[in-house]
């Protein structure tokens, strides 16, 4: 059986990036037969510069026809202020495969603990999921803007706190079984109806998880005393794009990263780190956000647990080697630090 993986290097580093994490595919696909097939797509600057439009009805075509998509990176200042830009193919990609949820696992690996910017004995045992909601709120609500008045409107239905609190419930069921909603129901009517819909479905449906709900304020100053405490995060599309960005730089670089944008069809997998123009092409970012992203492809998309936990533990024992990208302080490159994952898979 062919599994159609739809790859849109991107822009700056994204190509170099997504190329190793083929690298070690193709490797997983050697020992466990998942029958993997690829097929690159013109998407973000690139493709406004050949198509102009960052995500091309060709694009657009393959990513529905395909089993999962992985993305590099988008963005750059040769497009910033353009009336097309990168970023508008990334909103129509979302809504064209119906992502609703995002998933960030924040982990920090044995012998990084120096990189964090937590004190060592604090940083120790993070390991911890953010789930956000991602395509409602207030990003996403009625707007007015004016010289002397703006508004944006925040609004969820129950339907739409449902189907992401599910997807927190069950990932929580499978790690420890401890879900943190995050809300500021204390101001807010949306963050109230949020509130009401998780305590239902953990009453009704999710019982053997324990579930406890924190202010987004107080869940911004927890995450840094005590963030090796928490497990499965669930919270709404604005927080989640602040408490992610904040927990992405406790593991020691956002080039550690990686990130899963599911729904009812066909998921996107891609490293939250961005284009990085400045270093694009010399062969010196971390691919291992972009390698773990597609470890993530392989459980939640491919129904490969095993591989996925390969890949993961490969990137684990390499970091336990030693070697180190720029980002964490070494003279490793991308195509070498892939390689050296994909032998330790082979093995």
């Amino acid at each position: 059986m062919s599994r159609k993986i739809v790859c849109l290097p991107g822009d700056g580093i994204g190509p170099e990036v997504l190329e190793g994490a083929r690298t070690v595919l193709e490797a997983a696909d050697k020992r466990f037969g998942l029958g993997l097939s690829f097929e690159n797509h013109d998407f973000g600057g690139i493709a406004i510069d050949k198509h102009g439009d960052p995500f091309p009805e060709g694009t657009r075509a393959a990513c529905e026809g395909a089993d999962a998509v992985l993305l590099g990176a988008v963005g750059g200042p040769q497009w910033e202020g353009g009336e097309v830009r990168p970023e508008q193919g990334l909103l129509a990609l979302r809504k064209t495969l119906g992502t609703f949820a995002n998933l960030r696992p924040i982990t920090l690996f044995e012998g990084l603990e120096h990189l964090s910017p937590l004190k060592e004995d604090r940083a120790a045992g993070i390991d911890l999921l953010i789930v956000r909601e991602l395509t409602g709120g207030i990003y996403f609500g009625k707007r007015k803007e004016g010289e002397t008045h703006a508004t944006d409107e925040c609004a969820y239905s129950a339907e739409e706190v449902e189907r992401v609190a599910r997807i927190a419930f069950k990932a929580a069921q499978g790690r420890s079984g401890r879900l943190t909603s995050v809300d500021k129901a204390n101001v807010l009517a949306s963050s109230r109806l949020w509130r009401r819909v998780v305590v239902r479905m953990q009453a009704e449906e999710f019982p053997d998880v324990t579930l406890d709900h924190m202010l987004v304020d107080a869940m911004a100053m927890k995450l840094i005393e005590a963030p090796a405490w928490f497990d499965v995060i669930l919270t709404e599309n604005m927080f989640g794009d602040i408490l992610s960005d904040e927990a992405s730089v406790l593991a020691g670089s956002i080039g550690l990263a990686p990130s899963a944008s599911l729904g009812d069809g066909v998921g996107i997998y891609e490293p939250i780190h961005g284009s990085a123009p400045d270093i694009a092409g010399q062969g010196k970012a971390n691919p291992l956000g972009m390698i773990l992203s597609a470890a993530m492809m392989l459980r939640h998309s491919l129904d490969a647990a095993d591989a996925a936990d390969g890949i993961e533990a490969a990137v684990q024992a390499h970091l336990a080697s030693g070697a180190r990208t720029a980002d964490l302080g070494g003279t490793a490159g991308t195509g070498e630090t892939a390689e050296a994952v994909a032998e330790r898979l082979g093995s």
